[in-house]
């Protein structure tokens, strides 16, 4: 015969925020466990990849973390992967090199035209 599993919470439905488990206890009782919500890890804005090194936590979890839990101890550190602070900063060297090129050229040309 098969044992009745009686709800212990919240709605009958079966929604996102009301996943349930059956757990047998050491009675031999069937007991449900509300489950909570599978959290995702947080993303780096620039490419989208999961942050290393920032733990997978719903968002009202984060407020009990230290400041040093919720991110890398890097530029951009809990916003965007080591990968695109790299790219980040080689974009900006070579925009200023660039820049610094133009004036230079610009510099020789200017006594010619006189």
């Amino acid at each position: 015969m098969a044992q009745r599993v009686t709800l212990r919470k919240r709605t009958p439905y079966n929604t996102t925020s009301n996943r349930r488990r059956v757990v047998k206890t050491p009675g031999g009782k069937l007991v449900l466990h509300h489950l909570k919500k599978l959290a995702s890890s947080p993303k780096c804005g620039d490419c989208g990849l999961a942050l290393p090194g920032v733990p997978a936590l719903r968002p009202r979890e984060y407020a009990t973390l230290s400041k040093r839990q919720k991110s890398v101890s890097r530029a951009y550190g809990g916003s965007r992967c080591a990968i695109c602070v790299k790219n980040r900063i080689t974009r900006a060297f070579l925009i200023e090199e660039a820049n610094i090129v133009k004036r230079v050229l610009k510099a020789q040309t200017a006594p010619k035209r006189k």
